[in-house]
């Protein structure tokens, strides 16, 4: 398979070397040149394989000329060796599509242990690496538990301090061995900005074997395609040809792993990009206008994002599949919206927390009577449980993996989100 860089069309790679890269030149992302297309018949027989099977087959499509299936197949069943996908329905014609189920309770654990796997995979043992991410929430835990104790590999996480839950905090801050975690007195987007300036700074990047484990690296979306074909397998035959799927967005990489997976034949009819009062994507496809704000702090904090890093991917992607921009959905939720919809959905039968409650909204807002909807559950309602049980008046019982986890000490660093400190501290690793 071969990626092209998105600022730089010329610097073309294969997926192993895109994979230990992270980026490209000049920060490039890198981008499928070809995409595999699925016919009717051949949707159908990956609608009939098991969520192992189907997934590495879809992957194969993108990586077979540099693995065997066979090998393939079993990292892949390493890397999602968790509850699959489930599909919740809510209402008669909307359902939840849980992605909740893994190690760290949210959907970041299908692509950051995809990843790990792969890189284990092939990463020399004599060559070190390390892995420098920026998190919002949920993908530093993933990322964190993914890379826990693997050889030659060092990660650094960095977080906004404060602008997390607490549950967050604690399923990655009690990891240590090869894992460090930095609070930075900033927002997600300061965070951002220190992991480019790593990546621009040639010298550290080549001393260090720096690489990413964001979505801006491409096997964390190869590896999120798989549930969309996972939750077209689990909707009822009759009610395949009208569906419409919202997706929480905060850096946009699982919305493009929903676009791909349209793109290679799954018929989804549109999408919805769903945010909350961080709204640089709504307004830009508003009045085409790029004009990120500064970003706020929301209950929905992964989302918490003004500059997200995948969008350039979607761009592309309507463009070389030559759709119109303006086909896809989008709209923000205030909090007080957020909290109304957690109240409703609890109110049905259902407890959800911020980021699904914000797709669940704009999805029953733009749902036709004949559609069938489906809105994403990014991570468990427990890792939100203060904000949650306040809205709803309830006590949460948090899953085992919280609730041993809710009291162990904190070990992160802090950091005032300054690069010469950052880099000082990479060198000293």
């Amino acid at each position: 398979m071969k990626l092209y860089n998105l600022k730089d069309h010329h610097e073309e790679v294969n997926f192993t070397y895109a994979i230990k890269l992270g980026l490209g030149k000049k920060q490039g992302l890198f981008f499928p040149k070809t995409l595999p297309k699925f016919n009717t018949k051949k949707l159908e027989e990956l609608t009939e394989m098991d969520f192992i099977t189907r997934s590495a087959n879809i992957l194969s499509y993108f990586i077979s000329d540099e693995i065997s299936l066979n090998d393939l197949t079993k990292n892949v069943k390493n890397a999602f060796s968790f509850k699959p996908p489930f599909l919740h329905i809510v209402e008669k014609n909307i359902a939840c599509l849980e992605l909740f189920h893994g190690p760290t309770l949210a959907f970041k654990d299908f692509g950051a242990r995809f990843m790990a796997n792969m890189l284990s995979y092939w990463n020399n043992k004599d060559d070190e690496m390390t892995i420098l991410t920026a998190t919002s929430g949920d993908t530093g835990a993933a990322v964190a538990h993914a890379f826990y104790c693997m050889d030659n590999i060092r990660v650094v996480i960095l977080f906004p301090k404060g602008k997390i839950s607490t549950l967050q905090e604690k399923i990655i801050l009690y990891i240590r061995k090869n894992i460090h975690t930095i609070a930075i007195d900033g927002s997600f987007d300061d965070c951002q900005s220190l992991v480019k300036q790593a990546f621009n700074d040639k010298k550290l990047r080549n001393k260090i074997g720096l690489n990413s484990a964001n979505s801006i690296n491409i096997s964390r979306l190869l590896a999120q395609i798989c549930y969309y074909f996972e939750a077209f397998a689990l909707i009822p035959n009759n009610q395949r040809n009208n569906i419409i799927i919202s997706v929480p967005c905060g850096n946009f990489g699982n919305l493009t792993a929903g676009l791909l997976a349209k793109a290679m034949g799954l018929p989804i009819k549109s999408f919805i990009a769903a945010t909350n009062a961080n709204d640089t994507i709504p307004r830009y496809l508003h009045n085409g206008i790029w004009k990120p704000n500064k970003t706020i702090s929301t209950i929905s904090n992964a989302m918490d994002i003004s500059q997200p890093n995948n969008w350039p991917r979607v761009e592309e992607l309507f463009s070389t599949q030559k759709w119109n921009l303006k086909s896809l959905g989008y709209g923000s939720v205030s909090d007080q919206e957020t909290e109304s919809t957690l109240k409703k959905l609890y109110h049905i039968g259902y407890i959800s927390e911020p980021h699904a409650a914000i797709a669940y909204r704009l999805l029953k807002k733009k749902l036709h009577p004949k559609d069938f909807g489906l809105f994403l559950g990014t991570a468990h309602p427990a890792k939100f449980q203060k904000t949650i049980e306040k809205i709803l008046n309830i006590k949460l019982k948090r899953p085992n993996s919280l609730e041993k986890r809710a009291h162990l000490p904190n070990f992160s660093y802090h950091m005032k989100p300054n690069f010469l400190k950052l880099k000082d501290f990479l060198f000293t690793l």
